[in-house]
């Protein structure tokens, strides 16, 4: 098994809480939510992990180096900001696996990466999205599945309960890219939203714990939902 973990966000809506460090190493319960993320892959039977850095991404280097409890740690670095999607692209260029989970880094998601993984190299698809079930879809934006596929999403605002994207997927390392696709761009809305029809992802649906630790308000529930 082999992930690629985006951690070269800003974190602007941290700014005041990060005191000069990424938002993946944000403290939670004392640690580094990075390290939660790893410590959860080492579980799953991860055996190599690449980080893509890039603001302030010496506080990551340092603090973990070049490997994590004998798991490996291959480092892209962004020179510049390469959004989601440029980070994605870049990454996938060092992968040695065929099949490859992608996490963002500020994201927590109940859920077995293994089956995850299997479930992904049996469908056979290029892209398998993890989603899951959330009381209200207005600040994620909702995603519609349908007989095990992927096949719409619903805009940010619309209030109500209904499957949201988790931030994990798992890829192919030969994805299919848009042609003409700038650096820097957005997974999300230059890939997934334009190309959806013809990608055809597989929706794997899990009600596992969610939690995007992105605002003040869920970095404070993180200290007590994540802690131990």
């Amino acid at each position: 098994m082999e992930a690629i973990i985006l951690a070269g966000g800003l974190g602007t809506r941290l700014s005041s809480r990060l005191k000069g460090v990424p938002k993946a190493m944000a403290l939670i319960a004392g640690e580094p939510f990075l390290r939660i993320l790893l410590d959860r892959l080492l579980k799953a039977g991860c055996s190599r992990i690449i980080l893509s850095v890039g603001y302030l991404r010496n506080v990551i280097l340092e603090a973990f180096g070049e490997s994590y409890e004998g798991i490996p740690i291959h480092y892209v670095i962004e020179e510049k900001p390469l959004g989601t999607g440029g980070a994605i692209r870049r990454a996938l260029q060092d992968a040695r696996e065929t099949s490859i989970l992608v996490l963002n880094g500020d994201t927590y998601l109940d859920i077995d990466f293994a089956i995850l993984l299997r479930q992904h190299i049996q469908w056979r698809r290029p892209m398998t999205m993890a989603v899951t079930e959330v009381a209200d879809t207005a600040r994620y934006g909702g995603v519609i599945v349908d007989d095990g596929y992927v096949t719409g999403f619903v805009e940010k605002g619309r209030k109500g309960p209904g499957w949201i994207s988790a931030g994990v997927y798992a890829l192919e390392r030969d994805f299919a890219w848009p042609q003409e696709l700038p650096d820097h761009f957005s997974f999300e809305t230059d890939v997934l939203v334009k190309t959806l029809s013809a990608l055809r992802p597989a929706g794997f649906q899990c009600r596992g714990k969610f939690l995007d630790i992105g605002t003040p308000e869920d970095l404070d529930r993180a200290q007590t939902e994540l802690a131990g």
